[in-house]
């Protein structure tokens, strides 16, 4: 019986630290994917992406601090309906996030001198950071909680109403600074959207006995 117990704790804390790097990892190649390729081109990676954007374009706030302070915003907005274990995976999500979005801005700039090079090369790694972070259960951003959140209360499929969200936000931010990145945003959301197709398998989450921190019913 000890036998049994050590070992079943040996393989909790592996699986626990398999997570922990694995959401890093995650969270390090979305915010590369931003800092790099993506945010020096305006183009908005998501709703909390596009409102940052915003805020450095009017109030010259930087893009790293606007992403983290808009993701907690619509985070704190929803954790009451969707329960605070979820909220505090997600705060580390979008915390490494926005850290490696400000390192990456800093150290490291794009080898491709095209809008389109960038836009592809940012969405594939932002898929593939998405996807790391779905086959450990974790959402990847607040607004996403927020689009749950309704998504419940109004009886709606949430992939729609994130859908809407993000669409009025690039086109809020078309508006403001210019109207082809609306369709950059929605080219990144695309291309992203099919990578995180192809790498995210549902029967291997079945697998797994975690939970999906972000869906988890109260």
């Amino acid at each position: 019986m000890t036998t049994i117990t050590y070992s079943s704790r040996a393989r909790f804390f592996r699986r626990l630290w398999q997570k922990n790097i694995h959401i890093l990892a995650g969270s390090l190649i979305q915010g590369f994917a931003m800092g790099v390729f993506l945010f020096p081109h305006a183009i908005p990676a998501g709703g909390c992406a596009g409102l940052a954007i915003l805020l450095y374009h009017s109030l010259q706030l930087p893009v790293s601090i606007g992403l983290w302070a808009t993701n907690i915003l619509f985070l704190l907005l929803a954790v009451h309906h969707l329960g605070r274990v979820s909220a505090v995976g997600t705060i580390i999500v979008i915390t490494a996030t926005a850290v490696s979005v400000n390192f990456f801005q800093v150290y490291l700039h794009s080898p491709f001198s095209n809008v389109w090079l960038d836009l592809i090369a940012g969405s594939v790694f932002l898929g593939a950071g998405i996807s790391v972070l779905l086959r450990e259960r974790f959402t990847n951003g607040g607004i996403g909680f927020v689009a749950l959140a309704l998504a419940r209360r109004r009886k709606v499929n949430p992939g729609s109403t994130l859908f809407w969200m993000n669409a009025v936000i690039f086109l809020l931010t078309a508006v403001v600074i210019d109207w082809s990145i609306i369709v950059l945003a929605l080219l990144c959301q695309w291309i992203s959207t099919r990578i995180v197709k192809m790498a995210y398998s549902p029967v291997m989450l079945l697998k797994r006995p975690l939970y999906f921190g972000a869906w988890r019913k109260k």
